[in-house]
């Protein structure tokens, strides 16, 4: 069996894509809720197709999906995979065919279900081996709604994120068999498809199979996860490697490595294969002898094929660990996982790549309550940018790129505290572009270039240990073309209140809102202001919409527009100029964030409205009081027809309401010169 696979991250593979989904400007609350469209409660439909609707249509006419979009053709296989006569002889077959009682699942899905086929996609079943190992990630990608068995009509989907957004791909079940033996992925069990169904449909969304024949490892955990993805030098380790490594472990990250070697997928005598790509499945610490030792447990995509050295099945190392842990971790079966020591694992590979949604695997030592949080900006590169055509005027060229500011707030030497992500995307139907080299610089306030880092692959990764200060984040690329880019810039946030009971814990991952974190917004301000010291009602209206409303819940209900936002810089406005300064946004944003928080709270339903109940809650949570009165009154000036109201009419409705009543106060202690109710005075007020 030819299988050709994964090479090292800087080494041009067999095959290399592009991936393109639409997008827009927009900040990123986490990796499940990335948008109000293309997020995980409102996917993107690949091709436009739809499922619930093709699968209705075709049980209503009681035939099988055939899809058109990626059909039972060459086209679909690739015409370079394969010699021309091999290509002439791929059959198609449903697994009703193949099989009696065919079950998308059988017993839960397992790394061991998976054995690589002629493809050489390692890359892309060892990002689906640890996909099965981490349930939250799984039952993004997997859907429930599917099988064989009830309302089955050949047709299946599932969801991968590309370039900011979750699509959902919709396929048929015609699996490609060359003579006889399937042609991709097959399950160890002969009556199981969701391997060969999933590899399909990623297939499809890169645009052929062929396309799948070599690729980056990085790359498929990133699809499978929308998270963030480091890759570390084996053979030039940093020190705390073995640190990363525990931390990943524990925060239960996917990770996955690769050996190098010009002859790919030749096993060497010792069992590991050059030029693959395998699953990292644990990495822990264990007694052994008088000391301890580190160990790495691997997985193979060929379902067999393992390492005959050190701490290998029959490896006389186990006889000295504690039967416990010897019965827990050493299980003897040909079903390519092995354990071997970290030394021998930088040793035989060459480069290690996690990824999770946040980078918890830099969360290691003495770090408790620890956050991230996340910017995200999807901006164009421009022909008309100076972007330089070799690496000395890389540096260069950043002076004419758009700018991205951050701030960092934590101040821990020893720990770091920044990464930054940085992924380029070309035009739709252009899956065969040509990878351009891009990458970053990191300047501070005085402009100084302190940081720079610039690849030739689809995404470009770092992560820093940066001092308290305001920074920009300048994008560039080689490329004399217009194509777009997606920046993600991820900030740990640290809590030292050992008495907090909203510590995060480390086994479960939290992407913190970047909006509600007072310590973001002069960074934020910063980029609205393009450099300016005040912000108009057009800046304001631009920031609310791209940052706030980009929780998808809060989108809901109707974006700001300009005459709310104008009434909103009225209100804050302290110097009656019409702007805003930097103070006065602080400001703002203090009020912005408390009432997200209480309409987060009391939208209890998550429908993006607070119906007349729930506003009154929110009011009196905020500490104003109301009377039906005036509860009326508010709901008909800022809710809809039925009386409800979304995000933004919330806010707007919050500001002038407080604004108004204790401005109410200040003129009724004033006694006998105050002539109207609270009533008329909320009246006049809210319909001004």
């Amino acid at each position: 069996m030819n299988m050709l696979s994964y090479n090292e991250p800087n080494i041009k593979m067999e095959r290399s894509t592009m991936l393109n989904p639409s997008s827009a400007l927009r900040s990123e609350e986490g990796w499940q809720t990335a948008g109000t469209t293309g997020s995980l409660r409102n996917l993107k439909r690949f091709n436009n197709q739809d499922f619930s609707h093709l699968r209705a249509l075709c049980l209503s006419q009681g035939r099988l999906f055939e899809d058109d979009t990626f059909p039972a053709h060459i086209s679909s296989i690739g015409a370079s995979l394969l010699p021309e006569d091999q290509l002439q002889q791929i059959e198609w077959r449903r697994p009703t065919e193949l099989r009696r009682n065919p079950c998308l699942i059988m017993d839960g899905v397992s790394r061991f279900d998976i054995i690589q086929g002629h493809i050489g996609d390692c890359w892309v079943l060892a990002a689906l081996g640890s996909l099965t190992m981490q349930k939250r990630f799984l039952e993004n990608v997997l859907p429930k709604d599917q099988g064989f068995q009830s309302d089955y009509a050949g047709i299946f989907h599932f969801r991968f994120w590309q370039f900011g957004d979750w699509m959902d791909v919709v396929i048929d079940d015609r699996l490609p068999f060359l003579n006889g033996s399937y042609l991709s992925v097959h399950p160890r069990t002969s009556n199981e498809f969701w391997p060969s169904l999933l590899e399909k449909a990623y297939a499809k969304l890169r645009g052929s199979y062929q396309n799948l024949h070599g690729g980056y490892i990085s790359d498929a955990l990133v699809d499978f996860t929308g998270g963030v993805q480091l890759q570390f030098s084996l053979k030039k380790p940093p020190p705390d490697l073995e640190e990363i490594l525990k931390a990943a472990d524990k925060s239960r990250c996917m990770m996955g490595c690769s050996t190098s070697g010009q002859m790919r997928n030749t096993e060497l005598r010792n069992g590991i294969v050059q030029g693959h790509a395998y699953t990292v499945t644990r990495a822990v610490k264990i007694r052994y002898k008088n000391g301890w030792e580190h160990i790495i447990r691997i997985w193979n995509p060929w379902g067999h094929g393992e390492w005959k050295g050190p701490w290998s099945d029959n490896s006389p190392e186990w006889n000295y660990v504690e039967p416990q842990i010897k019965e827990d971790l050493c299980i003897k079966k040909d079903d390519g996982e092995f354990w071997m020591s970290f030394e021998d694992f930088c040793e035989q590979f060459s480069w290690l790549c996690i990824c999770n949604s946040t980078p918890t695997f830099l969360d290691f030592g003495d770090q408790r309550g620890t956050t991230w949080s996340v910017d995200r900006h999807i901006d164009l590169w421009s022909n008309s940018l100076s972007t330089g055509r070799n690496n000395s005027s890389l540096a260069g060229a950043v002076s004419k790129n758009p700018k991205y500011f951050f701030e960092v707030t934590s101040n821990a030497p020893q720990s770091y505290n920044v990464v930054i992500s940085l992924m380029q995307k070309h035009a739709e139907g252009m899956q065969d572009a040509q990878t351009s080299r891009i990458g970053f610089s990191i300047t501070k306030e005085n402009s100084k270039v302190l940081k720079q880092d610039f690849s030739l692959t689809r995404d470009v990764t770092n992560y820093f240990t940066l001092s308290p200060g305001t920074y920009a984040v300048i994008p560039a690329t080689t490329a004399r073309q217009d194509f777009e880019f997606i920046l993600r810039i991820f900030l740990k946030n640290e809590c030292y209140n050992e008495n907090s009971d909203s510590q995060i814990s480390p086994m479960l991952p939290m992407v913190v809102p970047r909006q509600n974190q007072d310590s973001s917004y002069k960074a934020i301000f910063l980029r609205y202001a393009k450099q300016g010291s005040s912000i108009d009602a057009s800046q304001l209206r631009q920031l609310l919409n791209e940052v706030l409303l980009q929780d998808e819940m809060a989108s809901l209900g109707g974006k700001f527009s300009f005459d709310s936002c104008r009434g909103i810089l009225a209100l804050m406005d302290t110097n009656a100029n019409g702007r805003l300064t930097l103070q006065e946004f602080g400001s703002l944003w203090q009020k912005l964030t408390k009432y997200m928080d209480i309409f987060r709270r009391e939208d209890k339903n998550n429908s993006g409205f607070l119906d007349i109940y729930e506003l009154k809650s929110a009011i009196q949570t905020a500490g104003l009081a109301i009377n039906e009165q005036v509860l009326h009154l508010v709901s008909l000036r800022f809710g809809d027809v039925t009386r409800r109201m979304g995000f933004s009419d919330f806010i707007c409705c919050m500001l002038r309401l407080e604004t108004m009543t204790y401005a109410f106060q200040n003129l009724a202690n004033g006694g006998p010169q105050l002539f109207v109710t609270a009533m008329e005075w909320l009246t006049l007020v809210m319909y001004i």
